[in-house]
């Protein structure tokens, strides 16, 4: 759902790893290397142990480009939120006015979170299903933020993008599902609410059922069918948490923007690098500094931008896409960017007018064809 891009907190929510009942892409015995590199950097993260190697030449972002340029690093992992969707045109959650918790009136909810409450869900679905089709994906063009992600891609350096947004942008500006972790689930599929039925439902299944104001019921058993987005009182994916524990560890720049690090377990995700790792924020706002007891509880790791001890910390206080221009020109990469975004926005634009196009010939076809049609013979 495009608008509420990145979905509520889930402070309360703990992290609970599940069963393996689905592996990841990666061999097994890189799983178990994975898990062993993750254990060793938790221990000396938590204990004071091993040595932190200053790898930045400078605590810029001068400096963070002069290391991708260097060679050296070649597996970033991006964290986004959903500030990196607002200029799309996609509201956050609780900006005062525009916020999406702040025009939910219409909808009578008992409170702005009841819309994403798997119990209030399954007895009241309308009020979801009327803002999803108010905000459906495929209304909304990726951000200049998504594309260069989408050249890290291309240069062969992205690990994966961690992303809690829900608006499937990513994938529209290009990274396919092995490059994507959706924390918070995705549109781009769906499932019947059933746990004896489960049918799976893909996009345009769903999109049909939605802009035909019908709520969407499976085909099989009847039962609601809801898009595979985390709802309060759901589980996260399980790829989250088999996937992480061997990206992590590999991690050689960590890449963090459009997010405020509130939302665990999510936000724990930026102590799981090397102490060695550097992470470079791009937001608003400072966030996700250090906090002393959960370093104590293995949750360590928080941001440490401004101290003495700060040695591999970047914060660039901007909107993400000024904040990725100006990474790409210190790259060398901003005119390819720019190219790349202004490319990709005619060929959408494009596709979206045949499609209105098309669904305008069929309008009218349909309405000959009944215009046409014989009127019939009053009964004797």
């Amino acid at each position: 759902m495009s608008g509420a891009s990145e979905l509520p907190k889930r402070e309360e929510e703990e992290e609970v790893t599940p069963e393996p009942e689905e592996q990841s892409d990666d061999s097994s015995e890189d799983e178990a290397s994975g898990e062993m590199d993750f254990l060793r950097n938790l221990f000396s993260s938590t204990l004071g142990l091993g040595s932190a190697e200053k790898v930045l030449d400078e605590l810029t972002l001068d400096g963070v480009a002069r290391y991708i340029n260097s060679g050296k690093c070649k597996n970033i992992i991006c964290m986004v939120g959903a500030g990196i969707s607002t200029s799309a045109g996609i509201p956050d959650f609780r900006s005062p006015g525009t916020g999406l918790y702040a025009n939910l009136q219409k909808y009578n909810l008992p409170y702005p979170e009841a819309i994403f409450q798997i119990d209030y869900f399954k007895k009241h679905p309308e009020p979801f299903f009327a803002l999803a089709k108010e905000l459906y994906p495929g209304q909304f063009k990726p951000t200049i933020c998504h594309y260069f992600m989408k050249m890290l891609k291309d240069k062969g350096v992205l690990r994966r993008c961690y992303t809690q947004n829900i608006d499937t942008l990513e994938r529209v500006a290009g990274l396919e599902g092995e490059d994507l972790i959706e924390a918070h689930g995705t549109f781009y599929t769906s499932h019947c609410v059933s746990f004896c039925c489960r049918k799976e439902y893909n996009l345009d299944w769903m999109k049909e059922k939605i802009f035909s104001d019908d709520i969407p019921k499976c085909d099989k058993c009847s039962s609601l069918v809801k898009p595979d987005i985390v709802f309060f009182g759901e589980n996260l994916p399980v790829r989250f948490f088999t996937s992480m524990k061997m990206d992590f560890p590999r991690c050689d720049l960590l890449i963090i923007m459009g997010t405020s690090l509130q939302v665990q377990p999510f936000a724990s995700l930026v102590g799981r690098v090397s102490k060695s790792c550097p992470r470079l924020l791009i937001n608003m706002e400072k966030t996700g500094q250090a906090d002393p007891l959960l370093g104590m509880l293995g949750f360590g790791g928080g941001m440490d931008f401004d101290s003495d001890k700060a040695y591999r910390d970047v914060a660039h206080i901007s909107t993400c896409d000024d904040g990725c221009l100006a990474l790409a020109d210190l790259l060398g990469w901003k005119a390819e960017l720019e190219a790349l975004v202004k490319q990709e926005h005619a060929r959408i634009d494009s596709q979206d007018k045949k499609e209105k196009d098309s669904e305008s010939k069929g309008a009218a076809a349909k309405a000959s064809s009944a215009s046409a049609a014989p009127e019939p013979k009053a009964e004797e």
